[in-house]
């Protein structure tokens, strides 16, 4: 889980991409996947035991064709929406619709032996809480790729290269706290540190959005390896919490659930920022000042400040 998590900060800073979209160009940067498929492929096949279930579980074709037109309908309805408000009604229907098949998928899972996602495990309050706790987090920190870069070269008239020297920071950041993360848990505990985290972590994130262009690039690196050590140290306490009571039994399953909301909640964040710029552009014609990067950020540190209403006090029943 630290691996995983260590890995997801390093690869969002931009760094080679914007050597590659600016000396190369940007199409480039979708061959580096490529060699790292190789290598995880080469890695898994050597490192990662074969394990296997006693009992073979079949697919699940409706909960697949469900969760799968589904989620793709919602995001991309969302994703549409930011693109343009002439857009709105179309965006808006899909995205009911998707909300309507994952309705569905519900009722379709409480009915079938063995669901796509098992929605059992949200009896489980530690997954419960990791799940749904770092949901709205994660769709706030979900904006900052595709906000920051923007805001830096648009906004600021930064190269992609001069930005992604200044985004790598937060992944700085993010590597300091793997050093720290196991004496704060034992110090302060889980719930203490997800709630008063979750608060430093959004607030960062909103004054993400007071930086200016005459702002030093050494001030805006230091906020951001800071946002990125807390962020990381988050995301690493919601993972350890998450699969902390979770069987052997049970672990793939878990991990397939939490992968797949990660992962939505991460695009969903795309799609909130894309929204939002469209909204507070709306009236110049698609033209983006900084002002409007500004609001854009205020509004997802809020969203992502939600995640402290998720029930934290049920963490007591774990020891710490």
């Amino acid at each position: 889980r630290y691996w995983r998590d260590w890995s997801s900060d390093v690869c969002s800073s931009d760094l080679i991409g914007g050597f590659i979209t600016t000396y190369y160009h940007w199409r480039g940067i979708f061959w580096l996947n490529v060699p790292i498929g190789i290598l995880g492929l080469l890695l898994a096949t050597r490192l990662v035991p074969n394990l296997r279930d006693a009992v073979r579980r079949p697919l699940d074709g409706v909960g697949f064709v469900l969760t799968g037109v589904g989620f793709s309908l919602t995001i991309f309805g969302f994703t549409l929406a930011g693109r343009s408000l002439a857009d709105a009604p179309l965006a808006w229907s899909m995205v009911a619709v998707g909300v309507l098949l994952c309705g569905l998928y519900v009722v379709h899972s409480r009915r079938t032996a063995y669901p796509l996602l098992d929605l059992s495990l949200l009896k489980i309050p530690t997954f419960r809480i990791s799940l749904f706790g770092g949901l709205m987090f994660r769709v706030g920190i979900g904006a900052v790729p595709f906000l920051l870069p923007l805001m830096l070269q648009l906004g600021f008239g930064l190269s992609p290269f001069q930005s992604g020297m200044v985004t790598f920071a937060a992944a700085i950041g993010a590597l300091t706290m793997k050093l720290t993360a196991s004496p704060i848990l034992r110090r302060y505990g889980f719930r203490q540190v997800l709630l008063v985290n979750a608060v430093v972590s959004s607030v960062l994130l909103a004054a993400t959005g007071l930086f200016t262009a005459a702002t030093p690039a050494a001030v805006i690196m230091t906020v951001l390896a800071i946002a990125g050590f807390f962020r990381s140290l988050q995301f690493t306490s919601l993972n350890t919490l998450g699969y902390a009571d979770i069987d052997q039994a049970a672990m793939s399953r878990a991990t397939s659930f939490n992968a797949v909301v990660q992962q939505l909640s991460l695009s969903a964040g795309v799609a909130l920022a894309a929204l939002l710029l469209e909204l507070f552009s709306h009236g110049r014609q698609g033209e983006l000042v900084a002002d409007d990067f500004r609001w854009s950020f205020l509004v997802i540190g809020l969203v992502a400040l939600t995640s402290t209403f998720a029930p934290y006090d049920l963490v007591r029943q774990m020891r710490a």
